[in-house]
């Protein structure tokens, strides 16, 4: 009866219209009112309260890379008839910025459905799936269905840069016997996710005219070894790492990738700077402080076969986004609850892997004690990118599968 009401249609349309608002570079605020509203009209009791930046940028945990003068804080609770499990269902409004809209083929904010799939920035990551829950929790309304646990709807701001939005709920006392965050999984369900934590190398140069460069020192130059030095860093942890079976489906699960680089000011100048910046991977189960320590180890050791860097050693900043890996037993409730919630809709048992990206998993266990997993539709690969899009028949089936695992999992009331 539950999976029979879902209002796909209603879903598609709350999605486009969320993903309308451009909430991207910290201007959250707008899709957040607009969520709590959507809570308020299915019944939900709305938490809407604002967040305590200091306070939140005080916790061990916090990072974040864009400042934010406000931000709130939304969790919708469906209250239980008491005696079952509690759980929480997370999901992000805050996107990646669009990039140049004229590699779009339909404008970023547009939503457009075309051929099953709803296009727009979000639509996967993670609009779409938040809207998912949303109207999950309102098939349950709809059929009739009371829940013994309670069902604590969160939709956060800052999971992009960091996963502020997420800590300010842990620390405002939200805790669950269960979660799950609804990131793109393609319906696979993921027990275990990698970490990612956010890097930064100044290099120093030797500043002098191109037309006399050996008489300076060139820091893009310098930069060649150093780069050599963190990819062999990656290849050493990928065989050190190897054997986990959530995350054979990979060929390099913990990855360290560098996605900037800025250096020099003029192009007849010998460049005296540059900075590269990437996402070092990180396993479950491995310590933040000896990951950290390993790719400073590494630009230590080239640079002292270096007399320049010797002499004027890579600075390591860790910086911005510190996703912290996480993992819970596949024999777990809530796994088994998923699991069995995703074949019945599907009719065929889902995937069990572990995802490579960093998401706010890590916050909810880590510092939340609540033990959680990642299911959602679509697939990452087309996330934070142009023409972003999520399967409408995925969003629906999602939104399907929550409200059975739901249902399993806090367990339903006598006579509901």
């Amino acid at each position: 009866r539950v999976v029979d009401v879902v209002d796909v249609e209603g879903l598609v349309s709350a999605v486009r219209e969320l993903v309308a608002i451009p909430s991207w570079d910290g201007n959250e605020t707008p899709a957040q009112e607009l969520m709590a509203r959507w809570m308020g009209d299915l019944g939900l009791d709305v938490d809407l309260w604002e967040i305590d930046l200091e306070a939140v940028a005080r916790h061990p945990a916090y990072s974040a890379e864009i400042p934010r003068p406000r931000a709130l804080g939304l969790v919708g609770t469906l209250p239980g008839a008491g005696g079952g499990r509690s759980l929480i269902l997370n999901g992000h409004v805050d996107v990646v910025p669009p990039g140049d809209p004229d590699l779009w083929t339909h404008p970023p904010f547009e939503a457009v459905v075309h051929g099953g799939r709803l296009f727009g920035r979000g639509a996967l990551d993670m609009k779409g799936p938040l809207c998912a829950a949303l109207f999950a929790l309102r098939a349950l309304r709809d059929s009739g269905v009371t829940l013994q646990g309670d069902v604590f709807l969160e939709s956060v701001v800052g999971e992009e840069d960091g996963g502020m939005g997420t800590l300010a709920t842990v620390l405002r006392g939200y805790r669950a016997e269960g979660a799950v965050v609804m990131e793109p999984t393609g319906l696979a369900v993921a027990p275990a996710l990698a970490g990612a934590l956010n890097f930064r190398v100044h290099v120093p140069g030797k500043a002098a005219h191109g037309a006399v460069r050996t008489e300076g020192v060139s820091a893009i130059a310098k930069f060649v070894p150093v780069y050599e030095a963190v990819m062999a860093l990656e290849a050493h942890r990928s065989r050190e790492l190897a054997g986990d079976p959530l995350f054979a489906f990979y060929d390099l699960p913990f990855p360290i990738s560098v996605g900037t680089i800025r250096g020099g000011d003029w192009a007849s100048s010998v460049p005296d700077h540059l900075a590269f910046e990437g996402r070092l991977g990180v396993a479950p189960g491995e310590d933040l402080g000896e990951a950290r320590r390993a790719l400073e180890a590494a630009v230590a050791r080239v640079a002292e076969g270096d007399s320049w860097l010797r002499a004027h050693p890579p600075r390591v900043e860790w910086w911005g986004g510190q996703f912290e890996p996480a993992r819970v037993s596949p024999d777990h409730p809530l796994v088994v609850a998923v699991c069995g919630a995703a074949r019945s809709v599907l009719g065929r048992g889902p995937v069990v892997a572990g995802m490579p990206y960093g998401a706010d998993m890590g916050l909810l266990v880590n510092h939340g004690s609540t033990p959680t997993l990642l299911f959602g539709p679509g697939d990452i690969r087309v996330a934070h990118r142009p023409d972003e899009y999520v399967e409408v028949g995925e969003l629906a089936a999602a939104s399907r599968a929550l409200a059975v695992a739901a249902m399993r999992f806090c367990g339903v009331a006598a006579g509901g």
